[in-house]
């Protein structure tokens, strides 16, 4: 290769891993998705972690087909990198919720796929192990879902993490209507993690569903108590309200607040907010 051509190579691989490649990924922590792929898109010369950058905006834009296709190209370049598996499997899956039913099933079976070869590839990848595990409690067993699948996964997520193993036999005691243990589980989950408030939110939900409010505001209460800015306990706390049809204007005040929080990739979306205050209003 002529000296000139070995320059241009050099300044494209270190553009890829500089500034460009870290402002974008500034700009996806801040939800900014769309200035963030302007950024990729911009790259000369592509790496896997670009590529799965890239996937990841258009996932959480919801375009999941070119997600999908953008995270193939980070797995292919890196067939041993877990969270790329882990990221293309949940693409796959969120394309199969959203597709018809004639090509849902091989795009549900992909993303099964994805998951296990991501739980594979790092055995203690605790996000993995738990989609994969909804996966199984999920699907019917001719795209390879099944309770015996789930509840052997159990047994693992416990030794990676105990408060998600109790998570995983609360899920599987309430698919099986036993709720007596299933709210058991939940809670031993929570005081096996007491900081993670997203275990209160479970319990705000199932204890909600059988009509006991006051305990489930006081799960809310105790979350609170953790992070009381969190945007998604104010989310979620909003949205239970509504689905319960009660303290509609602490509801409203709440998204209020959450549309005017500084939000991250984990939390919901802005839209789904603004969908929420349009019911709250009556619009």
């Amino acid at each position: 290769m002529r000296l000139g051509a070995l320059i241009f190579v050099w300044a494209c691989a270190a553009w890829a891993a500089g500034p460009p490649v870290e402002e974008a990924r500034k700009l996806y922590d801040r939800t900014d998705f769309q200035k963030s792929l302007q950024v990729l898109n911009a790259i000369p010369v592509k790496d896997a972690d670009v590529h799965e950058l890239m996937g990841l905006n258009h996932y959480m834009l919801g375009d999941f087909k070119k997600a999908s296709e953008a995270l193939e190209k980070a797995h292919n370049a890196q067939p041993s990198n877990s969270e790329y598996a882990l990221w293309l499997g949940r693409a796959y899956g969120r394309r199969a919720e959203t597709s018809s039913p004639f090509t849902a099933p091989g795009l549900a079976s992909k993303a099964r796929q994805y998951l296990e070869i991501a739980v594979r590839l790092n055995p203690r990848n605790a996000e993995a192990l738990n989609d994969l595990f909804e996966y199984y409690l999920e699907a019917p067993g001719f795209l390879g879902g099944g309770l015996d699948k789930a509840q052997q996964l159990a047994g693992q997520m416990a030794q990676v993490d105990p408060s998600e193993g109790y998570w995983a036999m609360y899920k599987l005691a309430a698919e099986h209507k036993d709720y007596s243990r299933a709210e058991q589980q939940l809670r031993r989950a929570i005081e096996v993690a007491p900081r993670q408030i997203g275990k209160f939110i479970e319990l705000a939900r199932f204890l909600a569903k059988q009509g006991r409010y006051q305990e489930a505001d006081q799960s809310f209460d105790q979350a609170e108590q953790i992070a009381s800015n969190a945007p998604r306990l104010l989310f979620a706390r909003a949205d239970l309200y509504i689905k319960t049809g009660r303290n509609l204007d602490a509801a409203q005040a709440l998204l209020e607040r959450y549309l005017n929080a500084t939000l991250t990739p984990d939390d919901p979306p802005r839209a789904d907010a603004l969908k929420l205050l349009r019911k709250v209003r009556g619009g």
